[in-house]
């Protein structure tokens, strides 16, 4: 009888729909500087096309630091984005980017619309999220994946909070940490996160600030966060 039991103990980790934690970074993708130079001074965006993806690499550097050199990273980037801005600049950004994934031994996703993000993020095992963060622009209502990237100022790939209920909340780890980084995300999209998935999503109560991840800094919000 003991070889039995062993052989149904294998059997269950093999099977089983738990898997190791990972930690899920998402990166929006920069605004055009031909649309951005239209627009008054204050209300430019994405001078350098790095923000989000220094920001990114800023915040994995952190999450080894806490959970161990081995803690697996997943990044999803939004695609286009750094297509086009490469293409203005001239720049292999993408190629860049792939690059810094490969440094840092973390599994890069390319997503390309709201409806490919909705289906690979969902495609996380079950309870394996233990932090979730995203970089980008965002609003009280919506992360923007896309924003003045192919039209001036306005987005055109996000996520609403009215599409929060098509995430899956199996996917988060128990106790799992969310984060927005973006804007004004903690006026209104985090208490839908919280109500449709059961995890709290810590958001800026007003504007986000990427003015220092240049000099290794995480992005700060201007008035406070949300918990």
């Amino acid at each position: 009888m003991p070889h039995v039991k062993k052989a149904l103990f294998l059997s269950i980790l093999l099977f089983s729909p738990f898997s190791r934690a990972e930690h899920v970074i998402v990166c929006g993708g920069p605004a055009l500087r031909a649309w951005e130079d239209y627009r008054t001074e204050e209300d430019r965006h994405d001078r350098w096309w790095g923000n989000f993806v220094r920001a990114s690499t800023l915040r994995m550097a952190e999450i080894r630091q806490t959970w161990g050199k081995e803690a697996a990273l997943v990044w999803l980037v939004y695609k286009p984005g750094y297509e086009t801005r490469g293409l203005e600049d001239q720049k292999p950004y993408t190629t860049w980017i792939a690059e810094q994934a490969a440094k840092r031994n973390a599994t890069l996703i390319w997503f390309s619309s709201s409806s490919d993000y909705i289906s690979k993020i969902n495609a996380r095992p079950r309870k394996s999220v233990e932090t979730y963060d995203y970089f980008g622009h965002s609003n009280q209502f919506s992360f923007m994946f896309d924003y003045g990237n192919n039209i001036m100022a306005v987005s055109t790939a996000w996520l609403h909070q009215d599409d929060i209920p098509k995430l899956k909340s199996s996917i988060f780890a128990k106790n799992a940490i969310c984060k927005s980084w973006g804007c004004h995300t903690g006026a209104s999209m985090s208490s839908v996160w919280k109500k449709n998935l059961g995890y709290p999503l810590i958001g800026s109560k007003g504007k986000t600030l990427y003015t220092m991840v240049g000099q290794g800094f995480m992005p700060t919000g201007y008035d406070g966060w949300t918990h």
